[in-house]
């Protein structure tokens, strides 16, 4: 699964990776996203690759009950995302990447849940592969723009973590990913070799924490006690 990711990437680094369209802007890091919250997402709907904010649990567009009803979708598997009911029309129809510069999964420890950070070797944005949808609440009329993160099963050296991951697509898959033309055939698991790892603080696994760039900080032994479990 992919349940907390950042985003700590410049205009002109996300500019420079996904070809982005409109008018610079100061993007604000984040250290420690969760679901529910807004997240940049990319799409392309005809006029050129756009950076919008949505929020990160998609609610389809045949949404007919209040939002604290939608379930959890912040994840959807790759297996099984064309035939599910609430992502098979963003499938075919609203294809977005999410642009990561890591994301968190954690293992038992001493005291509690450790995180552990994953980035891509080189220091690159990643591109989650994505779905996007449009759902007008019925009370307010309030337009709420949604997404949600495609995992696969783990590869072989993410499994000690968990046994999913997020799908990162390969730079030569991004366009045809957000256009359509791309299938389930490029939703697999990353090779072991694009990703570092590391244990980071177990401030990460409260939600609510302080967001800032010591969250993200190797380390060696933890002595914070907060073992919530997540």
């Amino acid at each position: 699964m992919c349940g907390r990711f950042t985003q700590r990437y410049t205009w002109a680094e996300v500019h420079g990776f996904l070809s982005v369209i409109g008018a610079p802007r100061n993007l604000r890091p984040r250290y420690n996203i969760a679901p529910t919250t807004e997240v940049d997402v990319v799409v392309d709907r005809g006029q050129g690759r756009e950076i919008l904010a949505m929020r990160w649990g998609l609610v389809p567009v045949w949404w007919d009950k209040p939002l604290k009803s939608v379930p959890a979708t912040f994840n959807a598997r790759a297996d099984t995302v064309a035939q599910k009911p609430m992502f098979r029309d963003a499938f075919r129809k609203r294809r977005c990447v999410i642009p990561a510069s890591g994301f968190f999964e954690w293992t038992d420890a001493a005291g509690g849940k450790q995180p552990h950070y994953f980035s891509a070797a080189d220091g690159a944005i990643l591109a989650f592969a994505g779905l996007w949808d449009s759902w007008t609440e019925p009370a307010s009329g309030e337009t709420v723009l949604s997404c949600t993160v495609i995992v696969s099963e783990a590869s072989g050296w993410m499994a000690p973590y968990h046994d999913r991951m997020p799908v990162l697509l390969a730079e030569a898959d991004i366009d045809a990913w957000l256009k359509g033309k791309a299938g389930r055939e490029v939703l697999k698991p990353a090779e072991a070799a694009s990703l570092r790892e590391w244990p980071v603080s177990r401030r990460v696994n409260r939600p609510g924490a302080a967001d800032d760039p010591g969250l993200i900080e190797p380390v060696t032994a933890e002595p914070e006690p907060f073992g919530l479990l997540l």
